[in-house]
């Protein structure tokens, strides 16, 4: 039996379209980046939920999407860009990959 192997972008990807599903339009999950050698996936996060309470939970929700995909993942950094009232930026490690 082959078993495929799927790239971190592919995963992350894969991901951020479940994440969507679920949250948007109130937090919507874009790719930025993709660190193979450190297993990093930099996801930006946009949306009305960056006015409400509990601002990091909605990141850290991604996390909980790609271990329902079967990785583990953990939320590293968490980045409020200045300027940038309706964007967070979440760095993943993820691994199993």
């Amino acid at each position: 039996m082959k078993v495929e192997k799927y790239s971190l972008k592919d995963i992350a990807l894969s991901a951020v379209e479940a994440y969507n599903k679920v949250r948007s339009p109130e937090a919507t999950a874009r790719l930025v980046d993709v660190r193979d050698d450190e297993g990093l996936a930099v996801i930006e996060f946009q949306g009305s939920f960056c006015l409400t309470c509990g601002v990091r939970d909605w990141v850290e929700d991604y996390k909980y999407v790609l271990i329902s995909m079967g990785y583990e993942a953990e939320l590293i950094d968490y980045l409020e860009p200045e300027g940038e009232e309706y964007k967070r930026v979440g760095v993943f490690k993820v691994k199993s990959v």
